[in-house]
């Protein structure tokens, strides 16, 4: 029987992540599906209908020298620049994409500039959209999202973690829930699912059903300094709290909601700045809190899980400063979600995320 589930969650698999653009014959797509300059203040909006991609520059940025950072096209297409190269945005900027079949696409990049001021896009999570699937993720549409769930995983078990909740006169918030995989789940190590919510993107090339981190791309491009963040959550955790084995823990599940600003240069990670709410108590009720942002290194006073682990923080004088060049947004209904641990049934509810400026 394991043998039988293996290899059925193998087929599962291999079809929710090899049916792309070009399935039928040769295609003729020739999209840009994902585009980054240095300097870049957020997600950049693509318009497949008018081929065009605009980025926001932060004022003063010599726009004569912007790197391509990234750039991901139709399956089989390819393009006239690739990434390392240098553009010159002070005036619309084109890239030709060859598709598959050998047709030519032209599209216009075009700068603006940035406000100094930005908020996360659809950060009153009010924008749903439908997936091929049929369930809904966050945001505009597949190519105009800055948000990610671990729906695309979960999905292969036929459970969603992560769901639009309507709280009434078209408001819509996010719905995490922790969830029992059942035994498919669990022949695989994965006793359970956490509903989540992240700023990043789900890779599904990169699907690991024992860890659930492994397709995530976590952050955006983000070029603000915010004092504080504000949202509007409820949190109630589920009963028995375990770990992955099944054990009973001593304490109770806690949700966790936190951002990260960080500066990324030449494969780099620094930490800007850090915010975090980690909670256990009840909230049956939706309420409204605001955070302060802490920039620079985090001293002793603040709990070990809150302080980066695989890179370093950007230096004193520079957190006094300096502009951050993305930012991780994560909340989950488990805190230790990632590692399988959590309690059946923790429910998490976020809904409009906002940035505070002095």
């Amino acid at each position: 029987m394991k043998m039988k589930n293996s290899y059925l969650f193998l087929v599962l698999f291999m079809l929710t992540s090899c049916v792309k653009e070009d399935f039928f014959g040769y295609s003729s797509y020739g999209n840009i599906k994902a585009f980054e300059v240095s300097n870049q203040a957020s997600q950049a909006a693509i318009n497949n209908a008018e081929k065009t991609v605009t980025v926001e520059i932060p004022g003063g940025v010599n726009l004569n020298e912007i790197t391509l950072q990234k750039l991901e096209l139709s399956s089989f297409a390819e393009a006239d620049v690739a990434v390392g190269d240098i553009l010159d945005l002070e005036e619309d900027f084109e890239i030709n994409v060859v598709a598959e079949d050998g047709s030519l696409h032209t599209w216009l990049i075009q700068a603006e500039v940035a406000s100094a001021t930005p908020q996360l896009s659809n950060g009153d999570l009010n924008l749903w959209y439908q997936t091929n699937s049929d369930y809904y993720e966050p945001g505009e549409s597949k190519d105009n999202t800055i948000w990610g769930t671990g729906n695309q995983g979960t999905f292969i078990l036929n459970k969603l973690a992560t769901i639009p909740y309507d709280r009434g006169d078209d408001n819509l918030a996010a719905q995490m829930i922790t969830l029992d995989n059942g035994f498919l789940g669990g022949t695989f190590g994965a006793p359970i699912a956490a509903g989540s919510i992240f700023t990043g993107v789900f890779n599904s090339d990169n699907l690991d059903p024992k860890d659930p981190e492994a397709a995530i791309e976590f952050g955006m491009p983000f070029a603000g300094r915010p004092v504080k963040i504000q949202f509007t959550y409820s949190y109630i955790p589920g009963t028995e709290n375990k770990d992955k084995n099944g054990n009973l823990l001593p304490y109770s599940d806690m949700m966790d909601i936190y951002a990260f600003l960080e500066v990324r240069s030449g494969g780099t990670t620094e930490r800007l700045a850090t915010v975090w709410l980690r909670s256990g108590e009840e909230q049956s009720d939706l309420v409204t809190v605001t955070l302060d942002f802490v920039y620079g290194e985090l001293d002793d006073s603040f709990p070990d899980y809150m302080k980066p682990k695989d890179q370093n923080y950007v230096s004193q004088d520079s957190a006094a400063f300096i502009l951050p060049t993305h930012i991780t947004f994560v909340a989950s209904s488990s805190f230790a979600g990632a590692e399988f641990a959590g309690a059946i049934g923790s429910e998490l509810i976020l809904d409009d995320v906002v940035m505070i400026y002095e």
